[in-house]
């Protein structure tokens, strides 16, 4: 955990009187799971962030880069900068067998994006964030939200 960063996840855990959990012993696809809620959560966050607008512009936005193809995209702008343990946890998130495959994405994406979204829900529930905000960041292209890096 980050020293003086209170994250959503400790705070949940908090309030429900929740145990503390080994996240090595998550399963790729736990990992995937709450990794694709948190990467949209972050994405509808830098939208609103934006200012006000009609939730439908706001949803279309959030659908461009909350899809397989955009993610698989990311991993590859960010692909350089991950750690030892981020590329494992990817790989491991990417290799897994799972049990539906995305309507709209290659079987390639889809295990790129699952990888992404393994990545995110490790990050995520380790207290990384601020390191969850930097590889979101640096994987988003200049044009993305309207916003440059």
């Amino acid at each position: 955990m980050e020293k003086g960063v209170t994250n959503l996840m400790e705070e949940i855990r908090e309030a429900f009187a929740l145990k503390d959990v080994d996240i090595r012993s998550y399963s790729p696809l736990v990992l995937a799971y709450i990794g694709d809620g948190i990467y949209e959560l972050v994405i509808r966050s830098l939208l609103v962030g934006h200012g006000n607008a009609h939730a439908s512009t706001l949803h279309k936005k959030a659908s461009s880069l909350v899809n397989a193809a955009a993610q698989s995209a990311m991993t590859g702008r960010i692909k350089e900068q991950l750690t030892q343990e981020e590329q494992q946890i990817f790989r491991r998130g990417r290799n897994a067998n799972t049990a539906t495959m995305a309507k709209h994405a290659s079987v390639s994406d889809y295990r790129r994006a699952t990888g992404f979204e393994a990545l995110m829900g490790y990050l995520y529930l380790s207290g990384q964030t601020e390191r969850l905000l930097e590889l979101v960041k640096l994987g988003l292209e200049e044009e993305a939200c309207g916003t440059k890096n």
